[in-house]
């Protein structure tokens, strides 16, 4: 593989999967960093590619409260947030490339409620024409990821939004609650996130409902679930890990974690117990920046090699 002196290695975490082992030899998966104009409301590219499989994959996730703009070889079409787990099955070679949104970051490309995508998939040329039927077959024909992603972005500037933190303030207000949700576990109530934010709690629904398509106390629950599979593969005790993420008690948290993940969280702590692998490639090219060729980083209880791609 070539290697770019341009490309810098980041840690990232693979939050949402279900199975965080079983995809190794399976596929690739690289995230992209947006460029500056459109960092405000895309958090990250990323781009899935698989060869020659033996046999079909099947990938599972635990959603995230974003949109996505998805395009594959079966399917080019705008995902509103999932409130169940979704899984995609890939089979023989392929590639599917994904923008996803920060939270919030899809109202202004929408221009209306984000909650009107909730649970829905909506093609992108029904949504924006022509122009996204012709991004769509761009995407598609393009083979270098790169280069797949400068389209994508070259399509939603071209949008006409005028993109930059003045368009919609309240783009930065809601990302930064949710990130507030995601990364501090001492949050588990809508008016512990309503008094952070200085909003009352209808306020903060309905920001949330118009933003980000689903309400805080799904927001939180659902990061608190993220928090779960990963301690549950540490081997943290049910009991305690109840109390600490704010459910009632352990049969709470045993029934949300089963209807997210698909499996009770015993199981799922003997799935995280098998052989850790050696290595996965993921990678995460940055815009103008440098740093190591290659680096063996530990992410959460496991080794994940990191490899550099030609910008």
């Amino acid at each position: 593989m070539t290697r770019s002196p341009r490309a810098r290695l980041v840690e990232t975490r693979r939050r949402g999967w279900v199975d965080p082992y079983g995809g190794l030899g399976a596929f690739d998966f690289i995230r992209h960093a947006p460029s500056p104009r459109v960092s405000a409301y895309v958090e990250h590219f990323w781009v899935v590619t698989w060869t020659d499989l033996a046999e079909p994959y099947e990938q599972r996730i635990v959603s995230h409260p974003t949109v996505n703009m998805i395009i594959g070889p079966d399917f080019h079409r705008i995902a509103g947030v999932i409130r169940g787990g979704f899984s995609h099955t890939m089979r023989g070679s392929g590639r599917i490339l994904g923008a996803r949104f920060r939270p919030g970051g899809f109202r202004p490309f929408l221009g209306g409620p984000v909650s009107e995508l909730t649970g829905h998939f909506v093609e992108i040329g029904e949504m924006y024409g022509t122009a996204g039927a012709a991004l769509v077959e761009q995407v598609l024909a393009e083979p270098r990821p790169r280069s797949a992603v400068a389209l994508t972005e070259t399509f939603l500037l071209g949008l006409g939004l005028g993109l930059g933190p003045e368009q919609d303030p309240l783009v930065e207000e809601v990302a930064a609650l949710v990130a507030t949700a995601e990364s501090d576990v001492s949050v588990t109530r809508v008016d512990e996130l309503a008094a952070r934010s200085g909003r009352s709690v209808r306020s903060l629904q309905r920001l949330f409902r118009d933003y980000v398509g689903v309400g805080p106390k799904w927001v939180i629950r659902r990061f608190r679930l993220h928090e779960a599979a990963e301690r549950v593969r540490q081997g943290l005790g049910l009991a305690a890990l109840a109390a600490e993420l704010g459910y009632t008690d352990q049969a709470h948290l045993t029934r949300d974690f089963t209807a997210a993940v698909g499996m009770p969280p015993a199981a799922y702590a003997r799935l995280g117990s098998e052989a850790r692998p050696g290595g996965h490639r993921e990678s995460s090219p940055q815009h103008g920046s440098s740093g190591p060729e290659d680096a063996v980083l530990a992410l959460d209880e496991f080794q994940v090699r990191h490899e550099e791609i030609v910008q």
